[in-house]
C-alpha cells in the first residue's frame, strides 16, 4: 500500500477512517494507537465534506512514521481496515482548513519557540522526578513502589487472566484500549468503570496471555502525563 511516488517523510496519510466517529473522539484514539511507535507533534482530523475519513499525523521523526506506515497498515479501526501512506507533507490546503497554516518563516520562529518550550517543560519534569526520587531516598517514586512493599492490588493479586489498568487519562475510551490490546493474543474485552474514571478492567484469555500484554504495554503513555501502570485484578 505504501506510495511508491511519495519519500518517506515524518507525516502519515490515513483514509477508510469511520466517518460516523465524533472528531474529538477519532483525533485521540488516533493519538493513543499511533503514539506507541513515536513522539507525536500533531493529529489531524477533519469533518468537511471533502475530507471526511482522512486523517494526518504528523511525528517527531522518520523512523517512527515508517514503523507506523508498516506495522498499521489495514488494521482494523473503528470496524474498517485502515489505509496508510506517506503523506505528500501536511498540505496547505489542510493546514488552512484546521486553522495552522502559517507562511514558512513565520512557521519556522513558531516552531523555535515551541522547541524552546518544550525544553523548558523537560528541565521542570526532570527537576521534579528529582524531587520525588530525594523523598524515597533516591530512588524514583515509581521503582520505590516496585522494590518497597508491594501494594495492597499487587500483594493480593496473583497472576490471572484479568489486568488492573491504573493512571489512565479521564478520556480513555474502551475504543482506545481495545485498540492497544488486541494486538495481543487471547484479547477478550475491556470493561470500564464509569465510577471511576481513569481505572479499566482488561480481559485475556488465560494468565500467560494476560502476562505477555502486561509486559508489553507497561507505562505505555496514552498521553505524555499518564503512563498506564498495569496489574493483575484482584479476584
Amino acid at each position: 500500500m505504501l506510495s511508491g511516488d511519495v519519500p518517506p517523510n515524518q507525516t502519515i496519510y490515513i483514509k477508510n477512517l469511520n466517518e460516523k466517529v465524533k472528531k474529538e473522539e477519532l483525533k485521540r484514539s488516533l493519538y493513543g494507537l499511533f503514539s506507541q511507535y513515536g513522539r507525536i507533534l500533531d493529529v489531524v482530523a477533519l469533518k468537511t465534506p471533502k475530507l471526511r475519513g482522512q486523517a494526518w499525523i504528523v511525528y517527531g521523526d522518520v523512523t517512527a512514521a515508517s514503523a507506523a506506515v508498516r506495522q498499521m497498515q489495514n488494521f482494523p479501526f473503528y470496524d474498517k481496515p485502515m489505509r496508510i501512506q506517506f503523506a505528500k507533507t501536511k498540505s496547505d490546503c489542510v493546514s488552512k482548513a484546521d486553522g495552522t497554516y502559517v507562511p514558512r518563516e513565520k512557521k519556522k520562529k513558531q516552531e523555535e519557540k515551541a522547541e524552546r518550550r518544550r525544553k523548558a517543560e523537560e528541565a521542570t519534569a526532570a527537576a521534579a522526578n528529582g524531587a520525588s526520587a530525594q523523598s524515597n531516598g533516591g530512588i524514583p517514586a515509581s521503582q520505590a513502589s516496585r522494590q518497597g512493599k508491594p501494594s495492597v492490588q499487587e500483594a493480593a493479586a496473583a497472576p490471572n487472566n484479568i489486568l488492573f489498568i491504573q493512571n489512565l487519562p479521564h478520556e480513555t475510551t474502551s475504543m482506545m484500549l481495545q485498540v492497544l490490546f488486541r494486538q495481543y493474543p487471547g484479547f477478550k474485552e475491556v470493561r470500564m468503570v464509569e465510577a471511576k474514571p481513569g481505572i479499566a478492567f482488561v480481559e485475556f484469555g488465560d494468565d500467560m496471555q494476560s502476562s505477555i500484554a502486561m509486559q508489553a504495554l507497561q507505562g505505555f503513555k496514552i498521553t505524555p502525563q499518564n503512563p498506564m501502570s498495569i496489574t493483575y485484578a484482584k479476584k
